[in-house]
C-alpha cells in the first residue's frame, strides 16, 4: 500500500491533493454516513486529466487515482478545484455558473461538497470531521 500513498500525496500549494489525501487518510467521515455510492472528480490539466475516485459507504470513505466508472462524475478545470478545495470557491456556486459539471447522482455531489472549507478567515470548518481511521 506504500505505492498507493505516495500516488494520493500532496504536493506544495496543490488544494485538490491535500483535500483527497485528507479525506483518506481520516477513512470514516461522519457528515457522508448516509451516503453510498461512489463520485469521480475528472479534473482537467493543460497536458491531461486527473482522476480522483470516491468510494463511501456508510461514512466509510475510499480515495483513488482511478477512471473508473461511479454513480456521479464531475468535470472541472483543475485550477478551479484547487480554488475549491481551499475554500476559495463555493463548489455550488460553480455548478451553477457553468464552471462544474456534474452528471448521475447528484446527491452524492451535495454530501461531498459539505467536506469542503469554507473561505479563508472564516469559522466554517466545512464540516471537516477530526475522526481518524480507526478512532473509536
Amino acid at each position: 500500500m506504500g505505492d498507493r500513498s505516495r500516488s494520493l500525496a500532496a504536493t506544495p500549494s496543490d488544494g485538490t491533493s491535500e483535500f483527497f489525501s485528507e479525506l483518506e487518510r481520516r477513512g470514516y467521515e461522519p457528515l457522508l454516513q448516509d451516503a453510498t455510492g461512489s463520485i469521480r472528480f475528472d479534473l482537467a490539466r493543460a497536458d491531461g486529466i486527473d482522476h480522483w475516485l470516491v468510494a463511501m459507504k456508510a461514512g466509510e470513505v475510499m480515495v483513488s487515482r482511478a477512471a473508473a466508472g461511479a454513480d456521479c462524475v464531475v468535470r472541472a478545470d483543475k485550477a478551479l478545484f484547487n480554488r475549491i478545495a481551499r475554500g476559495e470557491v463555493n463548489a455550488m456556486a460553480a455548478l451553477l455558473r457553468g464552471e462544474l459539471i456534474a452528471e448521475g447522482d447528484l446527491e452524492l455531489l451535495m454530501l461531498v461538497q459539505r467536506l469542503f472549507p469554507g473561505p479563508p478567515g472564516s469559522h466554517h470548518g466545512g464540516g471537516r470531521s477530526t475522526r481518524r481511521r480507526g478512532d473509536g
